[in-house]
């Protein structure tokens, strides 16, 4: 980053400085000098909200928001500049000004911030299919020269992820459903404690894309967070090509502490990249982010103060609990709804007190800014950013906790569109793995011997599961008195065997999802965690399309359309199972 260091400062005469300062403000300014703002430093002129105007005679005027500020800087800005004189500039001015000579530059710079060894940028779809058809070559060759030794190592290895990742969600529900019968606490919102010391500033970035039907509605949800407004902003982020969106905003007249910052075409069009490109337009010490259809707790942001108020200096990342607004829509909706119940309010929050890696939540998530500079922001060509972000701060020595605090979504609500929006996913996940497992050694001596073994069951055990389900599935032939493939194969003894694992894991993960809304607003729900049966096939045929794209559109983001569900549910403040 620029700084600006200071050196002797040229001064204006008193009377030169006087007559200056009572000039009628920004009209008398000029033009911004691109050459100029390179002088001073970019990252200067956006974090200080300088812009250097063209030079007036034997000065430079600055313009400002406020002449303390311009006084701070002053002596920097004479030795780069010469002699500076002070002039008065809304902030929104400045920031359009900045981003009107050095959009392009920042565009690009958004889309390279996170360091190439951590990134998916080099990944090659091409490359990736060459040794997809050499494995699948390889596996074949093995299955026709050793097919019983095929047959029983892809059993073996179903099994293993089987019990691996069941343990580990197991592990964590029960730890945080422990914790919770402990404290006598349950994740009812109420009056949080007030922060240690003055409120932070928060800043928000909220991606938007194609958003036009809900767009009012998301201004109207935002503007009823208790924060005091002088000390939040919301960025609502557009692509720049995405009008209908930006119309619809404009008709929702935005308050204030509200603006939109469109991002310029560029190699790819993901969320990662639009909020690195609006992350450059922000001053909070922390940044949060929000989907387009989310409707936070009334109450989320003093929560989340008062929380990294608490925490130490290692805590880099805050998660809030992740619910639906629209659970009674469908078959799908309550499946959905269920599932999220026990991610988010079981096993991810036992992970964390357990200290394991955890994949973040890709909304209700906020970083301390110094932390998310450090580790070159988001990844901009990953499409699952949240799950990579949560590695990359382990990494890095950072931790993540949890608040209880709720925001409601809303739940997919057609087969179609769960699927794309679940492989999309997927996808980032396979991405994420492969990334981080370029190097094992390093990435075991950066997390340690646990956290390294449970990054590889929450990832590589999970997708495995997802693309060998039709093995698993097969096993509810034995459960139902059925012969099995493998019978003729295994030794003895060997397939009852696996049948009751399949079984006692089938029922630990029940168990999990029955606890994960056995509370006084979701206990309706149980009734409906034997449908999770029919339910988690569709992540089979996601995984199936997922790795299919990571060949053929590995950047390639399938959007998920919102606001097609009417909401008369509660308000957030009182969303909780």
């Amino acid at each position: 980053m620029s700084s600006l260091r200071p050196k002797t400062p040229l001064r204006l005469p008193p009377s030169s400085r006087a007559d200056f300062d009572r000039a009628p403000g920004p009209s008398s300014a000029g033009r911004a000098d691109a050459r100029a703002l390179d002088r001073i430093g970019l990252e200067t002129a956006l974090s200080q909200r300088v812009l250097p105007m063209e030079r007036a005679g034997w000065v430079t005027p600055v313009a400002c928001t406020d002449i303390d500020v311009f006084t701070r800087l002053e002596p920097g800005l004479t030795a780069r500049l010469g002699p500076v004189v002070f002039r008065r500039k809304a902030e929104r001015d400045i920031l359009a000004e900045i981003e009107r000579l050095r959009a392009p530059y920042l565009a690009r710079r958004a889309e390279t911030r996170t360091p190439a060894r951590e990134s998916c940028r080099g990944w090659s779809g091409a490359r990736t299919g060459a040794i997809a058809v050499l494995v699948a070559s390889l596996g074949l060759a093995v299955t026709l020269a050793w097919p019983r030794a095929a047959v029983l190592a892809l059993a073996a290895w179903t099994a293993l992820t089987l019990v691996s990742v069941t343990l580990l969600r197991s592990l964590g529900a029960l730890v945080e459903f422990r914790h919770a019968r402990r404290m006598a606490r349950t994740w009812t919102s109420r009056r949080p404690d007030p922060p240690l010391g003055p409120l932070p500033r928060i800043s928000l970035l909220v991606p938007l894309y194609r958003e036009t039907e809900i767009a009012s509605r998301l201004v109207e949800r935002l503007g009823r967070l208790a924060y005091p407004r002088h000390r939040m902003e919301v960025c609502l982020i557009l692509e720049a090509s995405d009008t209908a969106t930006a119309d619809a905003l404009d008709a929702a007249s935005l308050p204030p502490f509200m603006r939109v910052v469109r991002v310029p075409d560029g190699a790819c069009r993901t969320k990662p990249r639009a909020m690195n490109y609006a992350f450059d337009f922000t001053q909070g010490d922390i940044v949060g982010i929000y989907d387009a259809e989310d409707r936070p707790a009334r109450d989320q942001l003093l929560k989340i103060a008062q929380a990294f108020s608490r925490a130490g200096p290692e805590v880099a990342c805050l998660q809030g609990v992740l619910d639906f607004y629209n659970p009674r829509q469908s078959w799908l909706t309550r499946c959905f709804t269920i599932d999220y119940a026990a991610w988010f309010r079981l096993v991810l929050p036992g992970l964390v007190r357990l200290g394991f890696v955890i994949p973040l939540g890709g909304t209700t998530v906020f970083f301390r800014r110094a932390a998310l500079e450090s580790l070159g922001r988001w990844d901009a060509q990953n499409v699952t950013e949240d799950a990579d972000l949560g590695l990359r701060l382990a990494r890095h020595g950072f931790r993540c906790a949890f608040v209880p605090t709720v925001t409601e979504e809303e739940a997919t609500a057609s087969v179609p569109a769960w699927i794309r929006q679940r492989s999309r996913w997927i996808k980032g996940y396979w991405v994420t793995w492969a990334v981080h497992m370029r190097d094992p050694l390093r990435l075991l001596g950066d997390l340690g011997p646990l956290r390294f073994i449970g990054v590889q069951i929450l990832f590589l055990g999970t997708l495995s599961q997802f693309v060998l389900a039709p093995v698993l599935w097969s096993f509810w032939l034995i459960v139902f008195g059925l012969p099995h493939p493998l019978t003729h194969v295994a030794p003895p003894g060997v397939v009852p065997a696996l049948a009751a694992l399949f079984f006692f894991c089938e029922v630990a993960t029940m168990a999990i999802l029955a606890a994960s809304v056995a509370t006084p607003r979701g206990s309706w729900l149980i009734k409906w965690v034997p449908l999770m049966h029919l339910y988690f096939p569709l992540a089979a045929l996601a995984s199936w399309k997922g790795m299919a794209e990571l060949v053929t559109r590995p950047f390639y983001w399938d959007k998920t359309q919102h606001g097609l569900t009417v909401n008369r549910s509660r308000p957030a403040s009182q969303a909780h199972l």
